[in-house]
């Protein structure tokens, strides 16, 4: 057996000795080291630090040293890993994958990447060990002193150091000092078990408000995350193919229908339909042209535009709004949970009455004392409370990614919403037919249906829709000459029929009468867009788009201001329309013709006032309002900045589920009173039988265990009603 032992030692630190020296020799006769056999063992082993030659003892024990390191890494990895996969989900496995879906597809919610979660999940770990060996050893001195006594040490150090911070940096009685106090004592005093219990419910605690807090881990916001990875630029009159990040001032950069463009530019040829709403919130989408500035973060509905790059990366006005985000102060990040404020302030009065505690009937009396403290109870059944809302929310489509916008919700009394996108749908709608000859409405909506039907802009399925709604049947399509741009044309049962603006009119010859013109200076007025309908080169009609409001609009609306919520619309589009779609919605309140930098000013100049404000919008020319806000609400498709920021995300892409989210805030809040008025009464038995009753520490941790227990069942109420209603 010793010998074996001697070969192996041999092999994995002598790799040249031969096989036959180590009585081992292959089949064949080849001589060959047991680590040359076993190779990705040792490799392992001694941390990949395999190099052949015989070395001095001093690096051998530098290898064996560099191994067990590495397979201390390697366990935990796999620990972490398990942590992840397997307790993280436990606390909400609807949410938990809602949050990765809106991570893009990237596990970035669960995923343990901060120095931070690692060492919560270690210290949680070896919590639990501590309790385990101090039930099984009972009072032996052997493993309290090899096992528990150093990881005693190790869990206390977080505490330590956010004691350290509370008392020195931030210069506040925070319940880190309490528990650092209280563990301290515990351990002092010899009390295991209850340390080790202790432990463990500060960091299941600590695990649990991590989790309820947005853990994206998204510090940034990176506008330019959509930019797409290769280009198409214009080199001598040929298409050419480069990686984006290769594109330069000055090139020409081809962008088609359907695609985004990623800088800032000059038109040089071409013409197109550019939705431009997500970032300057016009509702109607723009004609552009050669000469005609386009802007990163917008849309090519139609068309083909080639365009010379002035501004890319960081210097579009895009990354300018993401760089300004990035530098706003989140308002969640400057606040704490109620479950975390109520903890915190139990703090001194609970230091005092064990200082009295201390000198009434001795140390075991202040040990139970700082551990009985109703801010450990609270500080662990809120965010219990708070994640099965938070799962309630994901069951009803809600992600709520934040649960502190939970609590700031039952404050909210003001909520604006944007315009363009969020109370309007992406696609208008036909809301007139004008007839300018002898030609029927069905007809030319016919004429104009046909000749869109194989577009898939918003303008041209609307005016589809629109056909469909009217059971029009369409004509087929003869010898079809598509020019696409600011119109389309094409040739129908022998007629030249062209659909589009009355610029495209103007460049194909057709003359607009002066009342098409007057129509065409009203509807714009009206925030509405006008699609002219020509035959032949004769003008024959015009169809009349509107934004499309979502249907739940109203209903929603009605409902926040059933509740004393006074409704704001903001907008970047013009005076008019916002003015009526206020009145459609019955809004008293509107904002237009609002800059993305000043929709931010608005929420704080609001806020100024005392109002508490929750912002709901879709756009990147949103996001600094969003982040602004006490409460920020964000569309499932909307731009991925917009998502990112809110801490809110309606995943059904609806407004209809707003008002669910008001209610369960109120339920949350009843819940959480509740929980509070339980967590006291044990508090101060434990207090009272310390000092009448010669209450020990023993004694104390089971009447609070007690507390503990029904204040969890409080705070699990929700979810086994929602079970019940299953």
């Amino acid at each position: 057996m010793e010998r074996s032992h001697t070969k192996l030692f041999l092999a994995l630190t002598h790799p040249e000795v031969p096989a036959a020296q180590t009585g081992r020799q292959s089949a064949s006769g080849k001589k060959r080291s047991l680590l040359l056999q076993s190779e990705p063992l040792a490799a392992a082993l001694l941390g990949g630090a395999w190099s052949g030659p015989i070395k001095p003892a001093a690096t051998v024990q530098h290898k064996v040293w560099s191994g067990v390191t590495q397979l201390f890494s390697v366990l935990d990895d796999e620990y972490q890993r398990l942590v992840k996969e397997h307790l993280d989900p436990i606390f909400g496995a609807s949410r938990f994958q809602q949050m990765n879906e809106m991570a893009g597809g990237v596990e970035r919610v669960g995923t343990v990447t901060g120095d931070d979660e690692k060492t919560l999940n270690r210290s949680l770990g070896a919590s639990v060990v501590i309790v385990g060996t101090a039930l099984v050893a009972g009072g032996a001195i052997v493993p309290i002193v090899l096992i528990c006594f150093p990881l005693a040490i190790y869990t206390s150090l977080v505490p330590l150091k956010r004691a350290y911070r509370a008392l020195f940096y931030e210069r506040k009685l925070k319940i880190p000092v309490l528990a650092s106090i209280s563990l301290l004592g515990t351990w002092l005093g010899g009390f295991y078990l209850a340390g080790g219990v202790g432990s463990v419910i500060f960091f299941v605690a600590e695990k649990l408000i991590f989790i309820s807090q947005d853990r994206s881990h998204q510090k940034l916001v990176s506008i330019l995350g959509q930019q797409p990875r290769f280009v198409w630029i214009l080199v001598n009159d040929s298409e050419v193919e480069i990686p984006f990040g290769q594109l330069k001032v000055g090139d020409v950069l081809v962008v088609g229908a359907g695609q985004l463009i990623p800088v800032d530019g000059l038109i040089r040829s071409g013409h197109g339909l550019v939705d431009q709403h997500r970032l300057t919130g016009e509702s109607q989408p723009a004609e552009k042209a050669a000469g005609d500035q386009v802007m990163a973060g917008t849309v090519v509905l139609a068309g083909r535009l080639y365009i010379a790059v002035e501004k890319a990366g960081s210097d579009t006005i895009a990354a300018q709004i993401g760089h300004a985000l990035n530098n706003t102060a989140s308002y969640q990040m400057a606040i704490d949970s109620q479950a975390l404020q109520m903890a915190n302030a139990s703090v001194p009065p609970t230091l005092v009455v064990a200082g009295l505690a201390w000198l009434w009937v001795g140390f075991e009396g202040a040990v139970s004392v700082t551990g009985a403290t109703f801010g450990f109870n609270v500080r662990l059944t809120g965010p219990i409370t708070m994640l099965n809302y938070l799962n309630l929310a994901s069951q009803q489509g809600i992600l709520i990614k934040d649960g502190r916008s939970l609590e700031l919700l039952n404050q909210i009394d003001t909520v604006i919403f944007d315009k363009t996108g969020t109370l309007t749908l992406d696609q208008p709608s036909v809301s007139h037919i004008h007839v300018f000859g002898q030609m029927d409405e069905a007809a030319l909506l016919a004429y104009a249906a046909a000749a869109e039907d194989r577009q898939t802009h918003p303008i041209a399925r609307a005016i589809v829709d629109a056909a469909k709604r009217r059971e029009v049947a369409l004509p087929s399509i003869g010898a079809a000459r598509y020019e696409i741009g600011y119109g389309i044309q094409v040739e129908i049962d022998g007629h030249l029929v062209q659909v589009g603006s009355e610029r495209f009119m103007a460049m194909q010859g057709v003359v607009v009468p002066g009342a098409a013109q007057l129509l065409q200076a009203d509807t714009h007025d009206r925030g509405h867009s006008l699609v002219m309908v020509a035959v032949d080169d004769e003008l024959v009609g015009a169809l009349e788009l509107e934004p499309m409001v979502r249907p739940e609009a109203r209903a929603v609306i009605e409902t926040l201001q059933r509740r004393n919520v006074e409704v704001y619309i903001i907008s970047g589009d013009h005076e008019e329309p916002t003015r009526q779609l206020a009145w459609k919605l019955g809004v008293e309140h509107y904002f237009a013709n609002v800059l993305p930098a000043d929709k931010a000013k608005h929420v704080e100049r609001l806020q100024g006032a005392g109002r508490h404000v929750c912002f709901v919008g879709d756009g990147i020319n949103d996001s600094i309002a969003l982040k602004k806000a006490q409460v920020s609400v964000s569309l499932r498709g909307a731009t991925t900045v917009a998502t990112d920021t809110a801490q809110v995300v309606l995943m059904s892409a609806t407004l209809e589920h707003l008002p669910s989210l008001f209610a369960l805030a109120q339920q949350f809040d009843a819940n959480m009173k509740a929980g509070l008025a339980i967590s006291i009464f044990p508090s101060l038995l434990i207090i009272g039988g310390v000092f009448f009753g010669h209450l020990g520490l023993l004694g104390a941790t089971i009447l609070y265990d007690v507390g503990l227990l029904a204040g969890v069942g409080v705070a699990m109420l929700p979810a086994l009603q929602s079970k019940k209603e299953e």
